[in-house]
């Protein structure tokens, strides 16, 4: 059975203003999720991965803004709804998991007033059912005592138990999409792994498309079906998590490969990549990564190079993919 596009992204670019010039963030970018698949997108901090989840959600604020492309959920695109309409979508059909939950919480009101908030919103219930709904979901997530840790208030529960409190929040009213922006940033190996296995295990029963925006590659070995790798603003790979692994086709995507550890190696240091990702008020001519790359040439420098399908569903945005690859 054909399944179709629950969110497609098309071109999408978000700037940001700035004294010194416009920011480019977001390029261009393209890319689907279907429903019940886990879609990572990686690469280092400043490539435009936390931006572009925003700019799904509709939560660009200036300077920032999206100034061209569709973001089409079930069909409609988001760009051209109100905020009124948004807010009505926000929480209800597409949710997301922030960061940090101490600066998502608001630390003056119960997590039960907070995940409250979504039910007497979205299902328009009363405060007493809101809070037996709420008490549900902590369950739901394993929080142990729920009917105590509704009554708390942030400041009172461990970092595991505040990402678990945004997971609840987030799930509350069965997302058809949940977007999850570094869920496991700060938390102890044991909790990643028990949160990672809560979003894997609520996706797989509700069929709700992920995604998942990290950059840990063991975590995305684990959890994804497909893979966009980010870099500058733009995507330099798309795959599936097998192929990506298996046959990287980008050099940028190489490099992070070879910097993780290997249980059949023994090495003093782990390799990394050189330089540092550009600045994008002044991005590189040609290939933006060719100043980092170890395999450029003189057209790397002059020819900006297209995204091109290599294989199935193997798209590489580099001009010397065949050779390097």
């Amino acid at each position: 059975m054909l399944k179709t596009n629950l969110l497609e992204v098309k071109e999408l670019k978000t700037y940001f203003k700035t004294e010194e010039g416009l920011i480019p963030s977001v390029n261009g970018l393209s890319f689907s999720v279907l429903a019940g698949e886990t879609l990572a997108i990686v690469g280092e901090s400043g490539s435009g991965k936390s931006v572009t989840s925003l700019s799904i959600m509709g939560l660009i604020a200036p300077p920032g803004k999206v100034v061209g492309g569709e973001v089409r959920f079930e069909g409609r695109n988001l760009l051209l709804l109100s905020r009124k309409e948004m807010r009505k979508l926000r929480g209800n059909e597409i949710s997301m998991i922030f960061q940090e939950p101490m600066t998502s919480l608001n630390p003056v009101f119960t997590i039960g007033n907070q995940i409250g908030e979504v039910f007497r919103v979205h299902q328009g219930l009363d405060k007493k059912h809101a809070r037996n709904k709420s008490i549900e979901m902590l369950e739901r997530v394993g929080i142990p005592n729920a009917t105590k840790v509704v009554d708390s208030f942030p400041h009172q529960l461990s970092g595991g138990m505040r990402q678990r409190v945004m997971i609840a929040m987030a799930l509350a009213c069965r997302p058809k999409l949940l977007i999850a922006d570094e869920p496991t940033t700060a938390l102890d190996v044991t909790i990643q792994a028990q949160i990672l296995e809560l979003i894997a295990t609520l996706s797989k029963e509700e069929n709700t498309g992920v995604i998942l925006i990290t950059h840990d590659l063991g975590v995305v070995a684990e959890m994804a079906d497909r893979v966009v790798v980010m870099y500058a603003g733009e995507i330099v790979e798309e795959a599936s998590v097998y192929d990506l692994f298996a046959r990287p086709g980008h050099p940028y995507t190489m490099g992070l490969l070879a910097s993780l550890p290997k249980l059949d190696e023994q090495k003093d240091e782990l390799e990394s990549i050189s330089g540092m990702v550009p600045n994008l008020l002044d991005i590189p001519s040609g290939c933006a990564f060719h100043p980092r790359c170890p395999h450029a040439d003189s057209q790397c420098v002059q020819t900006k190079p297209r995204l091109e399908l290599k294989k199935d569903g193997h798209w590489v945005r580099c001009l010397r993919s065949e050779e390097v690859s």
